[in-house]
């Protein structure tokens, strides 16, 4: 199972990107970035816009994978969507994994406030179906963002080269879906080394092909636990 970190863009700084730097020299295998407005549910709080910090990234590390966790469809038009991704793949070859979404009723206030209707949730679905599949024939791996049946059905849809990303789903969750489609998982993680170690060795022993920590008080910890990880 690999594992990654979400970076710190809740922030007006840059330190996003000396995270990446430091994720990238202790060995980490991605780095992720949030696709919102703001914090959810914290409009006075600053927040980076995603794809300018992913071209950053891009250019700062060499090896490390990165994405967005996840684009959010119908922020931007779906052409807009997916020329940005494409452009990010060319930036950095095999290095991006395409994290999208539908988003849901708790991001539509982010929508609603800069006049961009968030639409049904099933022309979301449809939307996000067909970026999905143009940005997967570029070569690009696709991550659904799980959360519902249907979107986790859309993910086994596509087949090969997508997977589901449950965020905080538990070990059983990804156990259950394995064995029809791949499945990634992010989330919190907190506590020492071995609990560390504890919540991801489950999530390895269910069948995740990764894992992405939000960002942690110690993304040293959580180095240290991936290479345990690598070696079980």
């Amino acid at each position: 199972m690999k594992v990654g970190v979400t970076l710190p863009t809740f922030r007006d700084d840059a330190v996003a990107l000396q995270a990446a730097l430091r994720a990238e020299e202790l060995g980490l295998d991605g780095v992720f970035v949030f696709d919102h407005l703001w914090p959810m549910g914290q409009k006075e709080r600053p927040a980076l816009s995603a794809f300018p910090v992913l071209g950053a990234l891009a250019s700062v590390t060499s090896r490390i994978s990165f994405g967005p966790l996840v684009a959010r469809i119908g922020l931007v038009p779906d052409d807009v969507l997916v020329a940005e991704l494409a452009s990010l793949s060319h930036m950095a070859p095999g290095r991006l994994i395409a994290g999208m979404g539908t988003g849901d009723r708790k991001s539509a206030a982010e929508n609603e406030a800069y006049g961009i209707p968030p639409g049904a949730a099933d022309e979301r679905r449809l939307a996000l179906a067909g970026c999905a599949r143009r940005v997967l024939a570029l070569g690009v791996p696709v991550w659904v963002g799980g959360g519902s049946v249907s979107t986790t059905e859309l993910a086994v849809d596509l087949g090969p080269g997508a997977a589901v990303n449950l965020w905080q789903g538990q070990p059983s969750a990804v156990a259950a879906l394995t064995g029809r489609c791949e499945v990634t998982w992010g989330g919190p993680v907190a506590g020492t080394v071995p609990e560390i170690a504890m919540a991801l060795t489950e999530l390895a022993e269910a069948g995740a092909t990764w894992a992405v920590c939000g960002w942690p008080e110690s993304v040293e910890a959580v180095a240290k636990v991936a290479e345990m990880v690598r070696k079980a």
